[in-house]
């Protein structure tokens, strides 16, 4: 049976394992090969722990979908980021930051069930519209926001990958996407 639950402090390992699981599955041939497999899922557990996303006072929420003790995928959101930015928040629009699934489960309904979770939390902060960023190249989510409602509002934005050696970051456009959550 599918719980969703909200993040607890020693989940972190297990969420890092999930969404670099899910970057790798999800954007490869989309994001360079060598950055999916340089992912460390220590450092990606750390960097959760360092931005505190299960302290109940962080901004935003994170939601674990559960089966039988195992974390299969989570969802971020809280208040929209302009610019992306987490220290500019704009608190009259929602913003989900991350839904990412194990491959393995992917197709099981966990991401619907995070999503829908979301957008209760989001709606429970009084919240009438959210918005999400997504590849433009990620066709796969695409399909799965349209599906659930969500829309391309025209705004765009570029993901910048870093690589090693100096050489330039590349660049891939982001879509931005937006639905109503009183509709």
């Amino acid at each position: 049976m599918r719980t969703i639950r909200r993040e607890e402090p020693d989940d972190a390992e297990a969420i890092a394992r999930v969404h670099i699981r899910g970057w790798q599955a999800g954007y490869a041939g989309i994001m360079p090969a060598e950055v999916l497999d340089r992912l460390n899922p220590a450092a990606w557990a750390q960097r959760r722990r360092d931005l505190g996303t299960a302290d109940p006072e962080h901004p935003f929420t994170t939601l674990v979908a559960e089966v039988d003790g195992t974390i299969e995928g989570f969802t971020t959101f809280g208040p929209y980021r302009n610019n992306q930015d987490r220290g500019d928040l704009d608190p009259a629009y929602g913003e989900i930051l991350a839904i990412y699934l194990d491959p393995s489960r992917w197709g099981g309904g966990s991401a619907q069930a995070l999503l829908a979770a979301a957008r209760a939390g989001l709606a429970e902060r009084g919240l009438a519209e959210y918005r999400l960023w997504v590849l433009a190249d990620n066709a796969r989510a695409r399909r799965f926001y349209e599906r659930a409602g969500l829309s391309p509002d025209g705004e765009e934005s570029t993901y910048a990958v870093p690589l090693h050696g100096g050489r330039d970051p590349v660049r891939l456009l982001e879509l931005r996407y937006t639905a109503r959550l009183d509709g």
